[in-house]
């Protein structure tokens, strides 16, 4: 039998809850470190010297290296076992942020956010395949929710704590207790996951080249990369510049955001039943659509933004997700890494390209043109998302 497909066994660490919570701490980790450069962003432009395009620059190289490595992370998870990779993901991500810390100026900033990215493309396929050899499948929509949350856990922890401790101990500071606190991650996955069976010779030839549902479930999540990104990239510097935040206030709306996407996240993912899965990611999509215009309109009424914020959460970082849900419900025996990772590359392939763009506008002041960007790109994964849905439709109502 595969070992995706172990569904009785209890999970090592103790209990459910025990591993969501090592899973969710994971998946924290993973982005922390754009998370962080996107709250104390004002910060940093400030102290080393650097444009908003260079901030968005970050995200780009960052998500560039997670796309270039996640179909071969996948790989690499299906053979060495999820411990292994959860181990390595969280020391990794000590390394990244203890460099973001000691970076004198913007060339050690983009080699650390560089460094960052084998943890990002080790998150999905790992923590997918650790709920899928130790979760029924009953309680596996859930779990999928606790721990994709934990990417807006971090986005809180950059946004409340790790910003208001920056302003009384320094970014660096802030940033340094981060590295520290992965350390700990990585030392506790150690303790109480149960030993990967021995690691095979060779990876299973198998294709990087996503097919069917796969497929489309990347293109969505290219597209909703795009808008998400920038708006994790550039809220605070938004907060800062064009509604007369003060950068703590404006690392709040990060972390509204974040709140917002941790209760999305787990409710959505509930909701992903077989029987209707498919067909949340274009109403999600749609919802994301309302919070970009939202965003734009927050230039004429500024209270606008935190209610934007809630609805980016709700809706666009939700969409994530159910798409880890649905990969989970269709991963071929053996697949579940190397199909996870595939998805998260379009993901990230997303991330890479909306920022740059979007900097662009930033810098030019053009807020309003920008967040009218996002709301297309939305809109266009909910057209993806759609035609897939209905094309799944049409499969199961055609007679054998």
């Amino acid at each position: 039998m595969s070992e995706d497909r172990v569904t009785e066994k209890a999970p090592a660490v103790g209990s459910r809850g025990g591993l969501t919570a090592l899973l969710t701490c994971a998946m924290a980790f993973s982005m922390l470190q754009l998370f962080l450069l996107g709250a104390l962003g004002p910060r940093l432009v400030d102290d080393l010297d650097i444009s908003a395009t260079v901030l968005g620059l970050t995200t780009t190289i960052g998500f560039g290296t997670a796309a270039v490595l996640s179909p071969s992370s996948g790989r690499i998870v299906d053979r060495v076992g999820p411990r292994r990779a959860l181990a390595t993901l969280l020391l990794v991500s000590a390394v990244a942020l203890g460099l973001i810390g000691a970076a004198p100026g913007a060339g050690i900033l983009l080699a650390a956010v560089a460094v960052g990215g084998l943890p990002q493309a080790l998150a999905n396929p790992a923590t997918n395949k650790a709920i899928l050899a130790t979760v029924p499948p009953a309680g596996r929509g859930s779990v999928t929710g606790m721990k994709q949350s934990g990417v807006q856990l971090g986005a809180f922890a950059a946004g409340l704590p790790l910003a208001a401790l920056a302003a009384w101990a320094g970014w660096r500071g802030a940033v340094w207790t981060a590295a520290g606190a992965a350390v700990v991650a990585a030392l506790w996955a150690l303790r109480v996951l149960p030993p990967d069976p021995p690691a095979k010779g060779t990876a299973a030839r198998t294709s990087l080249v996503p097919r069917g549902a796969i497929a489309w479930l990347a293109g969505f999540s290219l597209l909703l990369g795009c808008g998400i990104a920038s708006v994790n990239t550039y809220l605070a510097l938004f907060g800062v510049r064009e509604l007369g935040m003060g950068p703590t206030a404006a690392g709040a709306l990060v972390a509204v955001l974040g709140v917002a996407g941790i209760a999305g996240r787990v409710g959505w993912s509930k909701a992903a039943t077989p029987d209707r899965a498919e067909w949340l990611p274009s109403r999600l999509a749609a919802g994301a659509v309302l919070a970009a215009l939202l965003l734009a309109g927050a230039l004429l009424v500024h209270q606008l933004a935190w209610v934007a914020a809630v609805a980016v959460g709700v809706f666009a970082v939700s969409g994530n997700a159910v798409s880890m849900v649905l990969v989970m419900q269709r991963a071929a025996p053996g697949r579940a890494g190397q199909d996870s990772a595939l998805v998260a590359a379009g993901f990230f392939a997303g991330f890479a390209v909306g920022p740059p763009i979007f900097g662009l506008l930033a810098e030019a002041g053009r807020y309003g043109l920008g967040w009218l960007l996002v709301a297309a790109e939305f809109a266009a994964a909910g057209i993806v998302a759609y035609a897939w849905a209905r094309r799944e439709r049409r499969k199961s109502t055609v007679p054998a």
